[in-house]
């Protein structure tokens, strides 16, 4: 092949990647356009949008999102309002909620120690046992095999989780596993 030809031929070649870079650039130039567009449109449904956490005496606590400018009364009702051992002197309905806040709604101190009380003073269910969503650290310190720091992330774990739902649930504590929780099944209750 003559070496006219063959520069041609490159020449060809690089005018044709050329049209397809442009043609390429042009198209993806487009859909970059495109997805500006529905990413501003989707900051745009967001503006003006809360979400808050809402722990505590609520019936479905979780995380929810509400509008900008919402107050306490508007994340515990999307929560399903408040349980009738919530305590509502201690928290400000009215109070303006900030994205990304947590929302704790207490309960009557009342309605802790309205299971019963026992003979040392501690909280206890009607049969004698330790109430896990209810009792204090000292209370659940004396369970067996239960310490101060397990007590804590007890504490801990039914402040965030909205409390036990079954006995079992306290498994989901680090540290307590089947062993553990047959030493003291007897001994908690709900």
């Amino acid at each position: 092949m003559p070496m006219y030809k063959k520069s041609m031929l490159i020449l060809f070649i690089l005018i044709l990647a050329a049209a397809g870079g442009t043609l390429y650039g042009s198209y993806s130039q487009e859909q970059v356009v495109i997805l500006d567009a529905a990413e501003s449109q989707a900051k745009t449904e967001l503006q003006g949008m809360l979400t808050v956490y809402v722990t505590g005496a609520v019936n479905k606590p979780g995380v929810v999102t509400v509008a900008e400018g919402a107050r306490a009364l508007d994340a515990v009702n999307a929560c399903g309002g408040l349980l009738p051992t919530a305590d509502q002197e201690h928290i400000n309905m009215a109070q303006v909620l900030q994205d990304g806040q947590q929302l704790r709604v207490p309960e009557k101190q009342a309605a802790v120690a309205k299971d019963t009380v026992g003979k040392a003073g501690t909280t206890q269910g009607s049969n004698g046992c330790v109430n896990i969503n209810t009792a204090d650290e000292k209370e659940l310190d004396s369970l067996p095999g239960i310490g101060p720091a397990m007590a804590k992330r007890i504490i801990e774990y039914r402040e965030s989780q909205g409390g036990f739902q079954h006995i079992e649930d306290i498994k989901k504590i680090k540290g307590i596993g089947e062993a553990k929780f047959n030493k003291m099944k007897d001994k908690i209750c709900i």
